[in-house]
């Protein structure tokens, strides 16, 4: 079938697989009571702040079946309710204890509303102990759609990792399972079948031996968020390496499978270039204290926290294939890029709401190019960011519906790329730009942020109020179209398709000059010297032309 498409065909498949990947394009419109409780900050939820968990669970893949517990510290911070905790069927809450007392628990669905018998003072710290067990949902072709993928390495070792962005980390363990609220550190310990090694988020600080099996505790010294903490289990190798970084030494960990080894030594050069381009555009990388592992997983990969999961075969481009279609795709392994890329955008800077995703995405999709941009060059970049136009689908807005773990478009990548790709042009200074995504980086360090707040940070930052700018790319499917006619040696211009009060900017080249225009929705109107005038609008800018 596909030796009948067209390269652009191809190329359009492929990029529309790639946010199938990540659960982007199915659409929603009827939402449940179950959406409310899994999307909302509930009451049950509001009046507790999660500082710590320790989840130590026993991983037997020859039953697919998990059992073990989280112990969740929180601070009390207004008046108590019942407490929500989230965990999804078919695992289910053997029982709840705090202050040594079993509690009762009311479920409802996803949802479970334990009823709390001691004080919680405002300002006490309180600890509970969530115990359960059961076989979690299988991913089926991970990471879309989340869960436990349980495979077998070539060599019929046990591969297990875990994946949940969307569905929620309380498919695999219970949690507060709202992006708001990232925990402060976590403690994972993995019970893991004899000859296989558990890498998970952070540090290792113990191996634990006993009988045939083995406990290896990881710990997080940074705020994480719960999609970002994972199991990954296998028959790992690993080696490392040191990079100079912005803040000092930076610990770089890959574990990769036996048989993989050399191979993942050559290819995953990627990373130290990735971390040098990515510390000069956005800053230092925000996770020192936990170091950077990039870990072999059966399935494409994520964005763990430094924890990054990779399965994209040691190609280069996604899968092999150039994803903008015009060559440069394939300088660079996609997988290592675009999820360490998230390390800054997804991880430090996290959406509080799904809705917000682009927040992740755009400026993920985004960093893609300025990787390129970093060692090929300004023009370079551009040729790729503009390429992955073709992947647009202009299907509906960008950002999703609140309050309903609900995420927008898949556009989000590329779409979101470009309009940050126009907004650097708006700049007009490369050096002011860069300064701007590092302010990004620092301002919201280690924070959960709104739309509103990063759409604030920018129009401050730019001096450019850019309200409506956002409402065009984030809130409508409507691209800016330039519309222009000549005759009686005159242009006459003005923008179509666009929100009320839209005035960008644009360059354009008028024979071989290149300057600025200034477009409303109302016609203006400039002399030129001849009706045969060509008039080009700079290719950086992700706008439609119509000559009428």
């Amino acid at each position: 079938m596909l030796k009948q498409l067209t390269t652009l065909a191809i190329l359009t498949l492929l990029g529309n697989t790639f946010l199938q990947a990540q659960g982007l394009l199915t659409e929603k419109n009827n939402f449940t009571h179950q959406d409310t409780l899994r999307g909302s900050i509930t009451p049950e939820r509001a009046w507790w702040d999660v500082t710590y968990y320790h989840l130590n669970i026993k991983v037997e893949p020859d039953k697919k079946f998990i059992s073990g517990s989280n112990t969740i510290q929180y601070k009390v911070i207004d008046t108590p309710k019942d407490l929500q905790i989230d965990l999804q069927p078919p695992l289910k809450i053997a029982k709840v204890v705090q202050d040594g007392e079993e509690l009762n628990v009311v479920d409802d669905g996803n949802a479970h509303f334990i009823k709390l018998n001691s004080v919680q003072n405002i300002g006490n710290i309180k600890t509970l102990e969530v115990f359960y067990e059961g076989n979690p949902k299988e991913a089926v072709k991970a990471p879309w759609d989340g869960g436990f993928s349980w495979k077998k390495d070539s060599n019929g070792n046990d591969f297990v990792a875990t994946s949940c962005q969307g569905l929620g980390a309380s498919v695999w363990w219970p949690n507060k399972d709202h992006m708001y609220d990232e925990v402060d550190s976590i403690l994972i310990s993995i019970d893991t079948p004899k000859g296989l090694m558990d890498v998970s988020n952070g540090r290792l600080r113990s191996i634990e031996q006993y009988g045939d099996n083995k406990i290896y505790s990881w710990i997080v010294k940074n705020p994480i968020n719960n999609y970002g903490v994972n199991v990954n289990i296998g028959d790992y190798v690993h080696f490392s390496e040191v990079f100079d970084g912005e803040n000092g030494n930076l610990d770089m960990d890959y574990y990769v499978l036996r048989d993989n080894l050399e191979k993942a030594q050559e290819h995953f050069k990627d990373a130290p270039k990735m971390m040098k381009a990515f510390e000069h555009w956005f800053g230092p990388y925000p996770f020192y204290k936990d170091g950077y592992k990039l870990v072999e997983v059966p399935y494409l990969g994520m964005e763990h926290q430094s924890s990054v999961t990779y399965g994209n075969q040691y190609m280069n481009g996604y899968l092999g294939h150039d994803l903008s279609g015009t060559g440069w795709g394939l300088k660079f392994d996609f997988i290592i890029i675009h999820e360490s890329g998230h390390e800054w955008f997804a991880n430090n800077i996290t959406y509080k709401d799904i809705a917000d995703m682009w927040i992740h995405e755009g400026f993920t999709a985004y960093s893609e190019n300025l990787f390129i941009d970093y060692y090929y060059g300004k023009e370079a970049s551009s040729d790729y960011v503009i390429g992955t136009r073709l992947n647009i689908q202009n299907d509906r807005p960008i950002i999703g519906q609140y309050d309903v773990n609900n995420e927008g478009s898949g556009d989000m990548y590329y779409k979101g790329a470009n309009m940050l790709h126009t907004l650097r042009q708006l700049i007009e200074n490369d050096e002011k730009w860069r300064q701007i995504l590092r302010g990004l980086n620092r301002t919201f360090y280690h924070q959960t942020v709104t739309t509103q707040q990063i759409e604030n940070y920018l129009s401050a930052e730019t001096g450019i109020d850019l309200t409506e700018f956002f409402n065009q790319y984030l809130r409508t499917t409507e691209i800016p179209t330039l519309e222009y006619k000549i005759e009686n040696k005159e242009l006459k211009y003005h923008w179509t398709h666009i929100v009320d009060k839209f005035d960008m900017p644009v360059q354009v080249t008028i024979n071989d000059k290149e300057q600025w225009i200034f477009p409303t929705s109302e016609w203006k109107t400039m002399p030129i010297e001849s009706n045969k005038t060509v008039l080009k609008v700079d290719k950086d800018f992700y706008v439609y032309v119509n000559k009428i």
